[in-house]
């Protein structure tokens, strides 16, 4: 377990570097480019979708969001509430957003909280069986494996650029495998994955 987790820090390492290289104007042509791809992600209308406030060089998936809302999706962004649970609260044009930690903004406590139907899950490396880094605290895995518990989270999409496509993730137990990744390459869909 000890060799898996090294290894995953030398990746996030090296694909965070590869990330954050990135031209930032041309990061953001690609974070309004993905938003094209809304109608083939859009649940049907008043379905939750979760994104992210974007942080460091992190796609930015508020134009993907704002297109899914004009499809009839109900948003929400994750709100941290201690060192190992995040949960979703509904985020609304207009609400108050406050500091969730990391760089990224979500919805106050007044706020709902929800269960989303589709998840845009932020990610630092991925590979082409749908295994994914995060960050390395487990907020997602944890939340996903929650939320699929309960009959939610039902689409999982990870968003990425293309450069965070590492040849292999090392597995562990709690990981949760992503069946789609949407990059500025396009949406691929992993066999594997599911």
């Amino acid at each position: 377990m000890t060799d898996e987790r090294e290894m995953k820090k030398t990746l996030r390492r090296e694909t965070l570097a590869r990330r954050d290289s990135l031209d930032p104007s041309w990061r953001s042509k690609v974070s309004f480019h993905l938003a094209r791809w809304a109608d083939e992600l859009a649940p049907s209308p008043g379905a939750i979708v979760s994104g992210f406030w974007p942080m460091r060089s992190e796609v930015d998936v508020r134009p993907l969001m704002a297109a899914l809302q004009e499809r009839g999706a109900r948003l929400s962004l994750p709100a941290i509430l201690d060192k190992t649970t995040i949960l979703f609260r509904e985020f609304l044009p207009g609400a108050p957003l406050v500091d969730q930690g990391f760089g990224t903004m979500g919805p106050d406590e007044a706020a709902a909280v929800v269960e989303p139907y589709l998840m845009l899950v932020p990610l630092v490396a991925f590979d082409q069986r749908g295994h994914r880094i995060g960050y390395g605290a487990g907020y997602y895995d944890r939340a996903i494996a929650h939320l699929k518990a309960n009959g939610h989270a039902h689409r999982l999409v990870g968003i990425a650029f293309d450069c965070q496509e590492v040849e292999r993730v090392p597995d562990e137990p709690h990981d949760v495998v992503i069946p789609e990744i949407l990059t500025e390459s396009g949406l691929r869909r992993f066999a594997s994955a599911g």
